[in-house]
């Protein structure tokens, strides 16, 4: 009995562990856009400011390399790293 006891619980682990995997995986990838995904995002993100075309431009571009625009009209950057942290040569933010 001791025997298929243990291999019930060293199963139920292993379920556990492929499960907290993949779990993990979706959770990473949670805001990786498709390129053609960019534009709806961009044209949203873009919404509230008087300067849409650079702004339209930029965040293509940003969102191109990064997959990823923060959600709504301004700031969230942090929930997409890469579009957050890509910067100009002058260190200033290069994405809206």
């Amino acid at each position: 009995m001791a025997g298929g006891r243990s291999s019930y619980t060293a199963l139920i682990l292993v379920l556990s562990l492929v499960l907290l995997i993949t779990f993990a995986d979706v959770a990473q990838g949670y805001n990786k856009l498709r390129p053609q995904d960019c534009k709806p995002k961009c044209t949203y993100r873009c919404s509230a400011t008087s300067h849409k075309k650079p702004c339209m431009f930029f965040c293509q571009k940003c969102c191109a390399k990064c997959l990823c625009v923060p959600a709504g009209v301004y700031g969230n950057k942090q929930t997409c790293a890469c579009y957050n942290n890509w910067k100009t040569q002058e260190g200033k933010p290069k994405c809206p």
